[in-house]
Parts: C-alpha cells; sequence; structure tokens
C-alpha cells in the first residue's frame, strides 16, 4: 500500500487549507479507513480525522471537530481534509494514513502499527 499526501503550507490565522490523500492499492480498500493525523513539535502524535472508504462513515478528533471536513472519492481511493479557521495550534506535520476506523477512535502512539502510513505534509499557521 502507498500513500500520497499533499496539500500543506502556510496560511495566516483563521484561513483554510485542503490536504489530499491518494491510496495506492490494486485491491480496493472499502473495508478500511482513510484519514490524517498530525504531529507537533514537542508532542505526540494524535488523531485528526478518519473516513470509512465503503460507507463514508468518520472519525473527527475532539480539537478540530466543527473546523475540519473530511470526504473522500470512494472511486479513486482517495479522502480529502477541509481544514477552516485554522490557528496557530493546527501547526503541525499531517500525516496520511490508512487503517481501521476503530484505530483512530482509541488511537494512541503505541498503535501506529496498525496503520499504513504515507510522507508527512507540513502545514504551519501564522498569528
Amino acid at each position: 500500500v502507498q500513500l500520497q499526501a499533499s496539500g500543506g503550507g502556510l496560511v495566516q490565522s483563521g484561513g483554510s487549507l485542503r490536504l489530499t490523500c491518494a491510496v495506492h492499492q490494486s485491491t480496493p480498500i472499502d473495508h478500511y479507513a482513510v484519514g490524517w493525523f498530525r504531529q507537533a513539535p514537542g508532542k505526540e502524535r494524535e488523531a485528526v480525522a478518519g473516513i470509512m472508504v465503503s460507507d463514508g462513515r468518520t472519525y473527527y478528533g475532539d480539537s478540530v471537530k466543527g473546523r475540519f471536513t473530511i470526504s473522500r472519492d470512494r472511486a479513486k481511493q482517495t479522502a480529502f481534509l477541509q481544514m477552516n479557521n485554522l490557528n496557530p495550534e493546527d501547526t503541525a506535520v499531517y500525516y496520511c494514513a490508512t487503517g481501521f476506523l476503530a484505530a483512530w477512535k482509541n488511537y494512541s502512539p503505541k498503535n501506529n502499527n496498525e496503520f499504513f502510513w504515507g510522507q508527512g505534509t507540513l502545514v504551519t499557521v501564522s498569528s
């Protein structure tokens, strides 16, 4: 499984960015979720959002609820994260991943091996 993330960058506080995560896998990944984690300097990695490829069920971390929206293109095995009303606390490296949706809900860094990971993309929010 290969995951390709894109869309990070620099934005001012209150601004928006859209991240894309494309999963390259020869067999369908309907039983999995695709989404993002993030890791800020000096902090542990945290779950941001995940979406089931098959039925669109979602998970959001508490810190992003109401500001971030995750969606997917099932046919293209691609997920999108629309991030609105960004603030400096959202500054982090965002990692694209695929795994079971329950693993997002129960995530801790000890569970990193439950996911396939893509490269990180840096999101910087200036005040």
